[in-house]
């Protein structure tokens, strides 16, 4: 700040002056009235030019300390400034992806960018378009177009073109083996990373388009599939879906992804990208965890060599008859928490109303069967007969695992109490209409009606009644849950230990299910409003990037919490990105910028970690710069 006056009057009128710096703009204003000269000489001031320059001098003495004093005058009768915008515009700007850039920066994408952008002749930075395409997909989803069209919202309010946007997406779905392998490389020196089990699955996104992609060779004229087709949906959606496998780490940090067409075999997706996250671990061994749907004999084998292991969900109906008959053998349950012998006709039949039984009803009872198999090594060897011969063959090997069947009281009563109810739903149809008008399924409650008969004539001709042997068998599998591994005790450790240590990390799954949950619902992966392969995979690339973003956020938050041992303190996903989005400050005449949000035990969190100092009233514009350089 200076003294400013008007140095050719006899009587000035001294004022504090200050300038400021708004991203290109800069502008001087006068922040203080020091007071007339004669004014000043009436208040017994000898020399009103020395006091002017003490009250500069304790001015700038408290702006250092960051306080300071101004003037500012407001007219009410004043309009806001003309526009030929059809809609009005907000003039306030997100702040809170200060904290996102934090971290993105770390992971060191603007090395990547110029790497794989050193032979072109861009004349724009992809890093800056990739990193605003991320954040927006955190604090507002949009499209593509609607993003470029908000990018004021952000106080840096970059400049670049939607096209840039488009060629951005191209250098991205061109380079997404190395994108992602940079990204767990960098992200390992943002927080500790513990790779020891590596979470599997996959989930479709629907198309707002009723036909299949087609490519047509352009020299043969052959027609072939393109990128969106149809396969199954538990939506039942009548549209072309795309496919995408995740990988994640225990914490549920993001490792891998890919993306394939709709009609691929999720169960093909697996191995492959397992092989593109051993060599980014280097050959570390790891634990592979997945669900049902994606535990073929393919992938255990896979995962039985390499020093790898697997820890895979079965179903307990499609397990062989042998071993049927021994998870209905009531006979060496042991109790998960001690132990101790149980039977399963106990466990169903004691009373849960009891507080002498509430241990037993959280409970539940496992048995561990032994289930080798037999299978094809991809190997010959040569089998000598008894008369001398010889002839080769496909040499076999025995699949080592086993497989822990758990009981549980308090899954039974929620499976039979969601059974009631279709039964009862089958019961309603039956009364009001045909059920043959109704798409059967495994999972649908025409499942529980059939015909009674086939008579084409009478009374009686094709009458339906519930199926009370569907229900009866059903009812058998209840609290029944499964599971396969290769896994075997440590050295030292008992056999209760270790099936708590396998039920534990098995638990665990639900965490890639809520990775998909925050890219579905918070960060609106779809509807995607783009159209081909390359850039459906650059904008899925993004998502995947927000997600990562994210999710080492919420690991550093969570780290914090733990350490205060304060257990009321729990942060969940909507309290994060919610407190980033309102993390909005408005331009007050240039000259500072006021908070327009409010404090909240998110935003201590965030200051405790990332200690950027945003929990401030009012920010000079030069303040918050200097933030930005600090975190670039």
């Amino acid at each position: 700040m200076k003294l400013n006056y008007d140095r050719k009057s006899k009587d000035p009128t001294y004022f504090i002056q200050m300038g400021f710096r708004n991203g290109k703009k800069t502008s001087t204003r006068n922040v203080a009235r020091i007071g007339k000269h004669s004014e000043l000489l009436a208040q017994g001031i000898s020399d009103p030019l020395a006091y002017a320059k003490e009250k500069v001098a304790e001015a700038n003495k408290e702006l250092k300390d960051g306080k300071v004093s101004m003037e500012v005058k407001i007219d009410f009768a004043e309009k806001v400034l003309a526009s030929n915008a059809v809609v009005s515009q907000s003039t306030t700007r997100n702040i809170g992806y200060f904290y996102l850039q934090s971290i993105y920066h770390q992971l060191q994408l603007d090395e990547f960018f110029r790497n794989v952008t050193a032979d072109s002749k861009i004349t724009f930075d992809p890093n800056q378009v990739n990193h605003f395409l991320t954040y927006a997909r955190i604090l507002n989803p949009d499209s593509k177009l609607g993003t470029y069209e908000h990018l004021d919202h952000y106080y840096e309010a970059p400049q670049f073109g939607y096209q840039h946007i488009m060629r951005t997406l191209d250098i991205l779905a061109a380079n997404h083996d190395g994108y992602i392998s940079h990204l767990y490389k960098k992200s390992c020196d943002v927080i500790k990373r513990d790779n020891s089990v590596c979470y599997f699955d996959c989930t479709n996104y629907y198309f707002e388009t009723e036909t299949e992609d087609v490519v047509v060779d352009e020299v043969t004229g052959e027609i072939m599939k393109g990128f969106r087709l149809y396969g199954p949906s538990k939506e039942h959606r009548p549209n072309p879906l795309v496919e995408m496998g995740l990988f994640i780490d225990s914490r549920g940090i993001p490792i891998s992804m890919c993306l394939a067409s709709g009609s691929t075999n999720e169960q093909t997706l697996a191995i492959p990208l397992e092989k593109k996250i051993t060599q980014m671990f280097q050959g570390k061994k790891f634990i592979y965890c997945a669900d049902g749907g994606l535990n073929s004999l393919n992938i255990r084998l896979f995962n039985s060599m390499g020093g790898r292991a697997f820890v895979v969900t079965q179903s307990v109906k499609k397990l062989s008859e042998v071993l049927q008959q021994a998870v209905f053998n009531d006979y060496d349950y042991r109790l998960v928490s001690s132990g101790e012998s149980v039977t399963i006709e106990k466990m169903k039949n004691f009373d849960r109303f009891s507080g002498a039984n509430r241990a037993l009803y959280d409970d539940c009872a496992y048995k561990i069967l032994t289930a080798d198999k037999a299978v094809d090594t991809g190997l010959t060897e040569v089998k000598v007969y008894k008369n001398g011969k010889t002839r080769k063959v496909k040499s076999k090997a025995a699949l080592k695992q086993v497989i822990i069947v758990t009981f549980s009281r308090k899954m039974m009563e929620y499976e039979r109490h969601i059974r009631n109810n279709q039964v009862q739903r089958a019961k309603d149809l039956l009364k009001k209409m045909d059920p043959e008008t109704f798409k059967k399924g495994p999972n649908d409650v025409t499942r529980f009606i059939k015909r009674s008969n086939k008579k084409k004539d009478g009374p009686d001709a094709d009458r339906y009644v519930i199926d009370e042997e569907k229900i009866a068998e059903e009812e058998k599998y209840d609290g029944y849950y499964a599971v396969a591994t290769n896994l075997t005790p440590d050295k030292g450790e008992s056999e209760n230990d270790f099936v708590h240590s396998i039920i534990s990390l098995n638990a665990k799954r639900y965490k890639i299910e809520d990775c998909f949950r925050v890219m579905k619902t918070n960060f609106c992966s779809r509807p995607v409003y783009l159209q081909t392969e390359s850039h459906i995979k650059a904008h899925f690339m993004i998502c995947y990037t927000a997600l990562l973003l994210y999710r080492l956020m919420d690991a550093k938050l969570d780290d914090y919490c733990k350490a205060l041992k304060d257990s009321t303190i729990h942060l969940t996903t909507d309290n994060i990105i919610e407190t980033l989005q309102h993390m909005e400050v408005a331009n007050v005449q240039d000259m500072y910028y006021l908070s327009t949000y409010t404090g909240s035990q998110t935003l201590n969190a965030l200051e405790a970690v990332f200690d950027l100092s945003l929990d401030r009233k009012y920010y000079q514009p030069s303040e918050l710069n200097k933030k930005l350089k600090k975190i670039l």
